[in-house]
């Protein structure tokens, strides 16, 4: 299994930093939104990592986050500060990385990733990542760890991960529909409703930028027309594939949080917070 983080995302919500400071490198507590998903993808099995960034200071900047540093290494240690650098050393033990440049032309839109790191995955199964979100779970587990056993246990070509929200909320949000009717304990992927203005289910499956893929299935995203606003859309290639496939829609179990804008990522500053017992001024519960 590998793993491809796209991480190329202008960050223009976070204007003005954002233009100096990517958004996949803004912090939850004392790690960058980045490091979350690299931990997520170690935890489900990935060590051969791909991470498309921006070209220039945004690529670079991820770039030296998740590439050793042997001097500074050497530093820490010798002040006593080896707990310091240990996280970092942690990522550079665990993970291969690979890192691929989106360049800023006429082409644009959430599949790109997937079409740039194509030799990256030949034919490997790979999880598609989003850099700029998290999922963060109280019991330390891994949403993408269930994921990738969950779609074993199905028997399933694919899978793709969904937070559950109160139906009333479906309009805000892609919804995952399902082949199989609301009881049913395995929910293939049918079709995927853009904020839909209606919907009558108590609950619904939202798209949270999470996959897991064959590699035969990246050759759908490289057949991809643009969509009618000129973006290249990941989501209509998965439901290309999957009228082709049997897709497995997976509910997580972590708190989702959209940390592409700066209410997301506050939210998930506190939340972080909380979870490691942390007294947060001036929030209430």
């Amino acid at each position: 299994m590998r793993a491809v983080i796209a991480a190329a995302g202008m960050g223009t919500r976070f204007f003005p930093i954002g233009k100096t400071v990517t958004k996949a490198m803004l912090p939850v507590l004392d790690r960058p939104v980045i490091a979350y998903a690299v931990a997520d993808c170690v935890a489900a099995g990935a060590r051969e990592i791909a991470i498309v960034t921006a070209p220039g200071e945004a690529g670079r900047q991820i770039r030296h986050y998740l590439s050793h540093d042997g001097e500074l290494k050497a530093y820490c240690a010798a002040r006593g500060w080896q707990d310091k650098y240990a996280p970092l050393d942690q990522i550079h033990q665990q993970a291969d990385f690979t890192f691929i440049e989106q360049p800023r032309d006429e082409r644009y839109g959430t599949a790109l990733p997937a079409i740039l790191a194509a030799d990256f995955i030949g034919d490997d199964d790979v999880l598609l990542v989003s850099g700029d979100d998290l999922l963060l779970r109280p019991d330390g587990g891994s949403d993408l760890a269930d994921l990738a056993a969950a779609r074993i246990a199905a028997n399933a070509s694919g899978a793709i991960a969904a937070a559950t929200v109160p139906g009333t909320q479906a309009g805000r949000y892609g919804i995952l529909n399902p082949r199989t009717g609301p009881g049913d304990a395995v929910r293939i992927l049918d079709t995927l409703l853009e904020k839909p203005k209606t919907y009558e289910q108590p609950t619904a499956f939202i798209n949270i930028s999470r996959a897991l893929l064959p590699g035969e299935a990246i050759r759908y995203f490289e057949k991809l027309p643009p969509a009618a606003n000129g973006e290249y859309q990941a989501t209509d290639a998965i439901v290309a594939f999957a009228r082709d496939h049997e897709l497995l829609i997976h509910p997580v179990n972590g708190q989702y949080h959209d940390c592409g804008s700066p209410e997301g990522l506050l939210a998930a500053g506190v939340a972080a917070a909380r979870m490691q017992g942390l007294s947060v001024p001036g929030v209430t519960a």
